[in-house]
């Protein structure tokens, strides 16, 4: 069921007023007396200084930078506005540095990189990196931000994650766990239609295929990817059909498809011929392939979610990236592997079938369990960072990544659970 939207001037007066944009800067510090100012400036900022020049590991004790994220763009790919170009893009990059804080406690700085070549960008990005704890790459076009974010993981020292791939790849796949769990469906039974061929698309069907799902169909605007077309990057290749495939022969008895692509890509049609029970993800933003209530309308047995927040099961990043960087941080990992983003979902997956809080029960106005209706939590579950951002670190330090020493995941937990109170 559709929720009330707002309108234009209300996004208009939000980003407005009472000042321009949604972010600003705070001291943690007092400058209040000569004193203090000898303490924050100099002579006394000398002190860490040279402390961090003897042994760079002491910026995290005597700087922001362990707590410090940087949501880096060329605005090449925002959102659905496509290439609306660095400046355009700040307000998204302004709005992700608000979630990371609100959900994570995660201080962070949007900065917009006006160049589309991956040269300049990884050169300006590595530049400045020495700044931050982390680094959250953001509305990169494909096939150029697989380059660069494989680039800057090989180059840099602190987790490096293109959110657009690896965040709507560890949702939807949370999702797809739990939409297996209500129909009785296995994962490495599934028939999977991906539509679209871009970079959340590619990394989606990656992870898919890392959880156990065997038989994965990917279409571009072209049509099908078979082993018979020349005009395939090697992205694309990844998964081919080993026979050339119609758009409808790849929806007749499908499971699952997941669209990441435009209005209209798939039909109605294309849901009729699915299977039972169809799960069907309709995930292009801010107008889905196919709306929710048309899918309901020709299968009433369907399993619907949205990139949208005004229907059910909201396909939404901030449910995986403010907690992934929590733990990958917060265990000063090196960078965010495959097993942390397996452990993601699955932590979010095993999060939405407990009981719903009494609080998100309240937000929402209704009576919310683990369903067809609910697969995914409710992003203003308090759970969310302790579940998800200890999941992530417990990886992270189980496959090596890690270089805090003495990880106690309990004594993690209950620090987690202090952060946003």
């Amino acid at each position: 069921m559709s929720k009330t939207p707002t309108t234009d001037q209300e996004a208009l007066d939000y980003h407005e007023f009472p000042q321009p944009g949604k972010i600003s800067v705070e001291t943690t510090k007092p400058v209040a007396t000569q004193r203090d100012l000898s303490l924050a400036y100099t002579p006394g900022v000398a002190v860490p200084c040279l402390e961090i020049e003897k042994n760079p590991e002491n910026a995290y004790r005597y700087t922001a930078k362990k707590n410090l994220v940087a949501v880096i763009t060329n605005g090449t790919a925002v959102l659905g506005l496509g290439n609306i170009g660095a400046l355009a893009s700040k307000p998204v990059m302004e709005g992700k540095a608000i979630l990371f804080k609100s959900f994570a406690g995660l201080d962070c700085f949007d900065i917009e990189v006006d160049s589309e070549s991956v040269d300049r960008f990884c050169s300006v990005v590595t530049a400045i990196a020495p700044t931050f704890g982390a680094i959250n790459l953001e509305d990169i076009k494909a096939p150029e931000c697989f380059e660069i974010e494989r680039r800057l993981v090989e180059e840099l020292d602190i987790p490096v994650m293109h959110d657009d791939q690896h965040g709507t790849a560890v949702i939807s796949a949370a999702a797809i766990i739990n939409a297996c769990e209500v129909t009785h469906r296995k994962l490495e039974n599934l028939k999977i239609v991906v539509v679209g061929a871009g970079a959340a698309a590619i990394s989606c069907a990656r992870l898919y295929r890392s959880l156990g799902v065997r038989e994965i169909y990917m279409l571009d605007s072209k049509g099908v990817i078979h082993n018979g077309r020349s005009d395939l990057n090697d992205f694309k290749r990844e998964f081919c059909a080993s026979g050339y495939m119609t758009h409808s022969e790849v929806f007749e008895s499908a499971d699952v498809v997941v669209g990441l692509s435009r209005p209209g890509s798939f039909t109605i049609e294309d849901i009729k011929s699915m299977a039972n029970e169809p799960i069907v993800f309709t995930l292009a933003n801010p107008v889905p392939e196919v709306f929710p209530d048309d899918v309901i309308k020709a299968r009433p047995d369907a399993l619907v979610a949205t990139g949208r927040s005004d229907f059910d099961n909201q396909v939404n990043n901030v449910l995986g990236f403010p907690f992934i960087f929590r733990g990958a941080m917060d265990v000063r990992a090196t960078k965010i592997n495959l097993e942390m983003k397996i452990a993601a979902a699955k932590a979010l997956a095993d999060l939405a079938r407990k009981e719903v809080s009494k609080e998100i029960k309240e937000l929402y106005s209704s009576e919310i369990k683990f369903g067809k209706n609910y697969l995914i939590p409710s992003p203003f579950d308090k759970r969310l960072i302790v579940e998800i951002s200890s999941a992530v670190a417990q990886a992270a330090v189980d496959s090596g990544v890690a270089q805090v020493k003495d990880f106690e995941l309990k004594a993690y937990k209950k620090e987690l659970s202090k952060i946003l109170k």
